[in-house]
């Protein structure tokens, strides 16, 4: 039995990754190996993994993201990949998207606890109309382990500005659905479809990712 209590040791290259942010993320982790982990945010055999497999996985989707951005996390779950990329950018703009209120609480006590006045929390779903008004427009939508690619295009691309970039953290079957998927993602307004693998030597293995242009020329920025 894995005690939840005790989160993991950080990695050396964390510190270097997050600078002046370091502690905070040492905060959050706690707070996933605590509450996370009681609220069943996350499993128990996932605790002595959350920094390699889950804060620098996400972590590394920085380097995709341009300065000063607006990003939408999409089923944000217990903020990943949103809160690290809000801890490990400050530049960003970064709102959270969850449907369920447990989490959308966790989120809200992490976004309070950290002091992430770069963050903010949406409660929804992203195909829904009062989630496209809400959030809609941005530079950068992020999903982490929510869906197929075929419904994830549906649901982050109307999320989008003309010219912005879905990222969808994969794993192994990436390219499949790239392959199995690109006629629909095409027919929902994406284009310039590829996988990316992020976090080269900083994290083992790399962290996968899908990357979706929305068609149509740059248009304006989100809402900051």
């Amino acid at each position: 039995m894995v005690d939840g209590s005790v989160a993991p040791p950080p990695p050396a290259v964390a510190e270097k990754v997050f600078g002046a942010r370091f502690a905070d993320v040492v905060r959050y982790v706690k707070l996933l190996a605590t509450d996370g982990l009681t609220r069943g945010l996350l499993g128990p055999r996932e605790v002595p993994r959350l920094w390699d497999r889950h804060v620098l996985n996400c972590a590394a989707l920085a380097e995709l993201i341009g300065p000063d951005e607006v990003v939408v996390d999409v089923g944000s779950g217990a903020g990943l990949p949103g809160v690290v990329l809000a801890l490990a950018r400050p530049d960003l703009r970064v709102t959270l998207v969850e449907s369920l209120a447990r989490r959308t609480a966790f989120l809200e006590e992490c976004r309070v606890t950290l002091r992430l006045e770069n963050v903010s929390v949406h409660r929804g779903r992203a195909p829904d109309r009062e989630t496209v008004a809400a959030v809609g427009g941005a530079d950068v939508v992020t999903s982490r382990a929510v869906a197929a690619l075929d419904r994830l295009a549906a649901w982050c691309l109307p999320l989008l500005r003309p010219g912005g970039r879905m990222l969808a953290v994969k794993g192994a079957s990436a390219q499949t659905e790239v392959e199995r998927y690109a006629g629909v993602v095409a027919r929902s307004g994406g284009t310039r479809i590829e996988v990316r693998r992020c976090g080269v030597g900083m994290v083992e293995p790399p962290t996968t990712v899908i990357v979706v242009c929305r068609g149509g020329p740059p248009g304006r920025r989100g809402k900051r």
